[in-house]
């Protein structure tokens, strides 16, 4: 009996981008979450970006990387029971979130992540 199942086929793929902006729908739900909590998108606010590399060295070459194209990068040890999971924390204080901005940084951080193996996490920002 499906008396309790909802159908899905109207959800929406988060990593498809939006035809008119050309965000992923993961992005544009974080634009949504800061506009509802007051943000003015058209402020340079502090943004944070986080991806997980599976060791110390690619950790290390992610965030020259990084730091190479503007950024603050801090880089942490696994937590217990992640030992394969170097998180790399890559900040700015002066970003605008214009959607040109967005797409382009959620691009280059998903090819970073991928180039040196590891995973992009997204994205937060202040209000």
């Amino acid at each position: 009996m499906a008396l309790f199942r909802r159908r899905k086929k109207d959800q929406i793929d988060l990593e498809s981008r939006s035809e008119q902006l050309g965000l992923k729908y993961k992005d544009l739900l974080v634009l949504e979450q800061l506009v509802k909590a007051g943000a003015d998108l058209t402020q340079p606010r502090h943004v944070l970006h986080f991806l997980y590399l599976p060791d110390r060295d690619r950790a290390g070459l992610a965030a020259e990387d990084a730091t190479a194209r503007g950024f603050e990068v801090s880089v942490r040890e696994p937590l217990p029971g992640y030992a394969e999971q170097w998180t790399v924390v890559c900040e700015r204080h002066d970003v605008v979130l214009d959607p040109e901005h967005v797409r382009d940084t959620t691009d280059y951080f998903e090819a970073l992540a991928a180039t040196h193996g590891g995973d992009y996490d997204g994205w937060e920002a202040s209000v």
